[in-house]
């Protein structure tokens, strides 16, 4: 089970709206927790933020660790006669997850109205209508106007952000359930690892920190790496779990961290990935292997400048991309054990 401050991490920052381009709640958190750590915060001109705990060793490598702390969501796309609200996808959904949820529309002075995405009622559907999918242009969102000027008088506009409510819930000792585990986790090991390594003297410079706008195309990835300039990266993420129904599914809930060979953007650096399996064979520490067709951050940070040897220590989680992702803690822990392995690894005082 995870300690109280893991589990307040968890549940504050998956319970905080912030997709693609519109993450500053979530980086206030993170610039606040970094604060009260007594770390220096640094942030790149798209938003991005990391904590800095420089080393007392001249000459030093510096090392990044880096998750990302958008999730998915909509954008309001178009606002009808009738005072409903058309939505723009911001990020991968997929269609029929989404009808009769429950959703926060967030205006551009801060103010959020409760809504839900209209779904038609069966009475009202052909025979050959019930069979079609419904695809999110032919959904709205209705937060209770009567008509477009009611929309617009509550300061609603065309851009505003949409994202799906996921309440956080402790399932049992070993399961989590919300939205945003992608990519929360990244953002809560990155204050746990901060907070390990407090005190801890290390002989390279460390950033740990979260990225913006991941999920639609590592934009903040790319200009984070290219103002740190790291020699080495760790990327943190949430990939998919498919193990619900198939026991020979790609991605175990407690099977541990991701030994991630390749995905849709990175071919693993096979020296990185060996030294990995090591440290967890070592120290008794659950992993399995993964490929992807999708992909993290280390697809563009390792392509940055003349390159950067980079690795990944993802886990899993069911249902990521909608509003009731389930985590497993030991999961979680077991990635934290071989990062900081990792790092021990790394630093000559060890």
């Amino acid at each position: 089970m995870l300690s109280k401050q893991q589990l307040k991490w968890f549940e504050d920052l998956t319970q905080i709206d912030g997709i693609s381009g519109h993450e500053e709640k979530v980086a206030a958190y993170l610039s606040q927790e970094y604060k009260r750590m007594g770390y220096d915060v640094v942030y790149d001109n798209l938003g991005s933020i990391a904590a800095y705990k420089p080393t007392k060793k001249e000459h030093a490598e510096t090392v990044l660790i880096l998750g990302h702390m958008d999730e998915i969501g909509f954008l309001v796309k178009d606002i009808t006669e009738t005072g409903v609200l058309k939505m723009h996808p911001v990020g991968g959904w997929f269609d029929q997850t989404l009808l009769a949820h429950r959703v926060n529309v967030h205006t551009r002075k801060g103010d959020v109205y409760k809504g839900a995405i209209g779904s038609i009622p069966p009475h009202m559907l052909k025979p050959e209508e019930k069979s079609k999918p419904m695809n999110i242009s032919q959904m709205i969102v209705d937060i209770g106007a009567t008509d477009k000027e009611d929309v617009l008088s509550k300061g609603v506009q065309i851009g505003d952000m949409i994202v799906l409510e996921g309440s956080f819930e402790v399932l049992n000792e070993n399961r989590l359930l919300a939205k945003a585990f992608d990519n929360r986790y990244g953002c809560v090991m990155g204050l746990d690892l901060l907070d390990s390594l407090r005190d801890v003297e290390l002989d390279f410079n460390l950033y740990v920190g979260a990225s913006v706008q991941e999920e639609v195309g590592l934009r903040g990835a790319q200009t984070m790496t290219q103002m740190i300039n790291p020699d080495y990266a760790i990327v943190l993420d949430c990939s998919p779990a498919n193990d619900a129904l198939d026991s020979k599914a790609l991605g175990f809930l407690g099977l541990g961290v991701l030994i991630r060979m390749m995905d849709g953007s990175m071919i693993a650096n096979k020296d990185l990935v060996y030294e990995l399996v090591d440290i967890c064979a070592e120290n008794d520490i659950p992993h399995q292997f993964y490929y992807s067709n999708g992909g993290t951050d280390a697809g563009i940070v390792h392509k940055v400048h003349d390159g950067v040897k980079t690795l990944t220590c993802c886990i899993v989680a069911r249902n990521i991309h909608t509003s009731s992702s389930i985590l497993d803690t030991r999961d979680y822990a077991n990635a934290k054990k071989a990062i900081l392995k990792l790092l021990e690894k790394r630093n000559d005082l060890k």
